[in-house]
């Protein structure tokens, strides 16, 4: 390996206990999933009644749902976070004092789980609306003549019918959303980039230390791959592959 890439001598830096930085490294990565798993369920919930409100709601509701995708996918996901953090806690502390309460100190994983869930989000509705869209309506259609309510229409035909739809989508949503709590780094939150850039600067072997929160991202992304790709084929299951 080039000696300026990486000094070897340098590895003892990655170790578990101080004076390495690597459990930091550690600690940062298990905040980022935390942040990632936490907004990327909320922006499943907001997704799901964003699909839903798209799809059955009057035309006020559609009308603002759109406003709402609109606007998250096309402002920068960097200046959104930044709107988010810094005015909805903000906002949130003018509505409390307003009403004679305290101030009240937000907590940064639960901002950081809701910016990220707001973003994901308005992604997740556009996927999930698609997915909801590709069901053919005969399917519904026969499950009602059959005498299912509602909810076991739901439950039974359209979940199952649209989920091979949804998941090429929501997986790639959950990896933008591993990527995303990088983006708190600039709002100070200690999640594995700032714990990256905090270990670099104090040691100054940058290339080692961002080597290895890269590996560290790998290293998320291929888990996810493999739970991803078991759960499409659970999904597919009976459904006839189609050939190029």
């Amino acid at each position: 390996m080039i000696d300026w890439l990486v000094n070897l001598a340098d590895w003892h830096l990655l170790a578990l206990e101080p004076p390495g930085w690597g459990g930091l490294l550690l600690q940062g990565l298990a905040t980022s999933i935390e942040i990632a798993a936490g907004g990327y369920l909320l922006g499943f919930l907001i997704g799901i009644g964003g699909a839903a409100g798209k799809l059955y709601g009057g035309p006020v509701t559609r009308d603002l749902l759109e406003v709402y995708t609109t606007l998250v996918r096309a402002i920068p996901e960097l200046v959104l976070i930044l709107l988010l953090y810094y005015a909805g806690s903000g906002l949130l502390n003018r509505i409390v004092t307003g009403f004679g309460g305290e101030p009240v100190e937000i907590s940064a994983l639960a901002a950081g789980i809701f910016v990220i869930g707001v973003v994901q989000g308005a992604y997740q509705t556009e996927v999930l609306r698609g997915a909801f869209k590709a069901v053919p309506f005969g399917q519904i259609e026969a499950a009602r003549a059959y005498g299912m309510t509602g909810l076991q229409v739901l439950r039974r035909i359209t979940l199952p019918a649209m989920l091979p739809h949804a998941i090429p989508g929501l997986a790639n949503l959950w990896l933008i959303a591993t990527k995303d709590t990088a983006l708190l780094a600039v709002v100070g939150f200690t999640e594995l980039t700032l714990a990256t850039r905090q270990a670099a600067g104090t040691t100054k072997a940058y290339m080692m230390f961002f080597l290895a929160a890269g590996f560290l991202y790998l290293m998320v992304t291929l888990v996810s791959n493999i739970i991803i790709g078991y759960a499409e084929r659970r999904t597919r299951r009976g459904i006839p592959e189609v050939s190029a």
